[in-house]
């Protein structure tokens, strides 16, 4: 069993920054690429960022120059730095891993993010 558990979500205003953070417990021996994902109400979850174990790395354009993503290897935890943070960021934030071990990917239970004045 793996659980990926989220925390650092809350209230801010516009322009402000939040830290989020995803830790792997469990049957965790290595993790391949890890991902942030959100979704806001009435619309799909969608792709924000991802490293891959290399510390290779991706994000949506609509958080580009804005967000970072980034991950410690030897706590099985990754990261989301949210920086000048808009209205539109508003959603509930979900981790994702893959872990090669298990050949599958986990989800975490998800973390609301309001970014409201």
């Amino acid at each position: 069993q793996v659980q990926l558990v989220e925390s650092g979500g809350g209230l801010v205003q516009p322009g402000g920054s939040l830290r989020l953070s995803c830790a792997a417990s469990g049957s965790v021996f290595s993790i391949g690429t890890m991902g942030w994902y959100r979704q806001a109400p009435g619309k799909q979850r969608e792709l924000v960022a991802t490293i891959a174990s290399t510390g290779t790395t991706t994000y949506a354009d609509s958080v580009k120059g804005r967000f970072t993503i980034s991950r410690n290897n030897v706590r099985n935890t990754a990261y989301l730095q949210m920086n000048s943070l808009k209205p539109e960021d508003t959603a509930v934030y979900y981790c994702n891993a893959y872990i090669p071990t298990m050949t599958s990917y986990y989800w975490g239970q998800g973390t609301q993010v309001t970014v409201s004045s």
